[in-house]
């Protein structure tokens, strides 16, 4: 059930970490009416409420309720900003002048760090509570390390050189610097420890927690990431020869993914279980929104803030290959608003017609123009982490880098056979004759089927597209904004300023 997260549980008892401890002061007083610290972590209920304020992070603005997007997927080739506020604009252009911009930078890892410390509370105090059923016991910590596993790895996606902290910090902590190398060791640590007390299906009650599935799709990316393409290989096995291949499935419409009418599907590896049951702000009291704010942002202009765009490459790439019946790749009409949409498949946009310039697009993957005809801050949709068509894809990938080209073929060809295309073989036989034609096939059949779902900029550092300048020319070629980009400096985020001047662990990272 997507709701099983609700309970936040007043976690603002971890204030208490911040009470000093002058016994006369006034100001130490200890309020009656809140719990402290050494009063809570004492109960099974007190552990699951824990777990929850851990995966309540998910929602807060600095992650996946709505900033995030920016870096991952504005950031990319896929997307790019014209909002009227231009420090917003210029945080997806590489063009970053205040590293202490909120929006831009700061509240991202603010939460990133206050998500893992939620996740540390958890790992540092539930060992010690006694358990009816210790397996319970294990599973509350295993969610714990993989949520945390979770926020490092975009950790090490976006700013790379960042502090490993492993236990629950305290106001006058000074973390030292880890380098990326040490951050991606550390993620596959606690995702190999997590793997062994997740199941490989959870009850109804419980579904959109964490499974051995989600474990090894995550540990995946963090290996190919680091281009170990064996391990990487032995993670995904899991889907095909191990416990997971017969668990997902593609589901017959593309379409279902990205929807809250079909949520936690076959299909579906590891999801956000995003509600519109509550309505509120974004803080930690009982009424806070459990929502995504992505569409809003994301809508065209006149619906949502426009704050973010898709680059009008993405609609051509779509309309180069035919579907075997003649027609444009569906795949499309589900993923971009465009000027011809509604000529091209009789859509109307959020239930009107838009004008556009002729080479404007959004994106509209996670939208609600299939109900409403406005967005709001309170999106339901869950967000798809990732799911089965990325594993076969990526599972391709893998095979193809260790030189079994051939073998990686029928993979991608499961993921076009739903969006009614031939086979490699037939449409891209030179596709197949080598380890770089086959790569490049690759990178296009990504971006046809998960473009705007957050791993674009994953994909680009993974391939060495943003390693040379004449690679990065190529990018500036589908998306200008790439003309700012420096090889060295852009490929990972400025550190908060603050964060670096508070604390002498840290060295800014290069060449900021």
């Amino acid at each position: 059930m997507k709701k099983i997260f609700y309970t936040i549980a007043s976690l603002s008892l971890m204030l208490c970490i911040f009470l000093n401890s002058c016994k006369e002061d006034i100001l130490t007083i200890e309020n009656p009416n809140t719990l402290t610290e050494a009063e809570f972590w004492k109960t099974e209920d007190d552990a699951q409420k824990g777990l929850n304020a851990a995966y309540a992070m998910f929602y807060k603005p600095g992650l996946w309720s709505r900033w995030i997007y920016f870096r991952l997927d504005l950031t990319s080739d896929e997307g790019y900003s014209k909002s009227p506020w231009i420090e917003l604009a210029d945080w997806t252009r590489f063009q970053y002048i205040n590293y202490n911009f909120w929006e831009g930078n700061v509240v991202t890892w603010r939460d990133t760090y206050k998500a893992i410390f939620r996740c540390n509370q958890v790992l540092d105090k539930v060992p010690g509570i006694t358990f009816a059923d210790p397996a319970k016991q294990k599973q509350i910590v295993a969610q714990a390390k993989f949520l945390r596993a979770l926020h490092y790895y975009h950790a090490a996606l976006l700013w790379e050189n960042v502090p490993i902290v492993l236990n629950a910090s305290k106001p006058d902590d000074q973390p030292k610097q880890s380098t990326l190398a040490e951050v991606w060791a550390q993620v596959e640590k606690d995702l190999t420890e997590a793997e062994a007390d997740l199941p490989v299906t959870w009850d109804a009650p419980n579904v959109g927690r964490p499974t051995k599935g989600a474990v090894r799709g995550y540990l995946a990316r963090t290996l190919m990431q680091q281009r170990k393409w064996n391990e990487a290989k032995t993670a995904l096995d899991y889907f095909f020869t191990g416990q997971g291949k017969d668990k997902y499935s593609l589901v017959s419409k593309f379409r279902d993914n990205f929807t809250a009418d079909l949520e936690n599907n076959s299909e579906s590896v590891f999801e956000i279980q995003f509600s519109d049951v509550n309505k509120g702000g974004d803080g930690d009291d009982p009424n806070a929104t459990m929502s995504n704010n992505r569409p809003q942002f994301f809508a065209p202009r006149s619906i949502g803030w426009s704050d973010g765009q898709a680059r009008f490459w993405l609609v051509n790439a779509f309309k180069e290959e035919p579907t075997l019946s003649g027609g444009i790749d569906e795949r499309l009409r589900y993923t971009l608003f465009y000027p011809d949409l509604t000529k091209d498949f009789g859509d109307k946009i959020y239930g009107r017609n838009w004008e556009w310039d002729n080479n404007e697009a959004w994106f509209k993957k996670y939208s609600r123009d299939y109900y409403r005809n406005n967005e709001d801050y309170f999106a339901q949709n869950n967000y798809r982490l990732i799911r089965y068509a990325d594993i076969l894809l990526m599972y391709a990938e893998v095979l193809n880098e260790l030189s079994l080209t051939t073998t990686a073929a029928p993979y991608v060809d499961l993921v076009r056979a739903r969006a009614n295309h031939a086979p490699l073989a037939t449409a891209y036989p030179a596709a197949l004759l080598s380890k770089d034609a086959f790569r490049e096939r690759i990178k296009k059949e990504r971006v046809l089927e998960l473009c705007g779902e957050s791993v674009r900029w994953a994909d680009l550092k993974r391939w060495g597209d943003l390693e040379t300048a004449a690679k990065v020319s190529q990018v500036a070629q589908r998306d200008p904004d790439f003309n700012n980009f420096v090889v060295g400096k852009h490929i990972r985020l400025p550190l908060p300023q603050d964060e670096v001047l508070n604390n002498p662990n840290l060295v800014q990272n290069p060449l900021y």
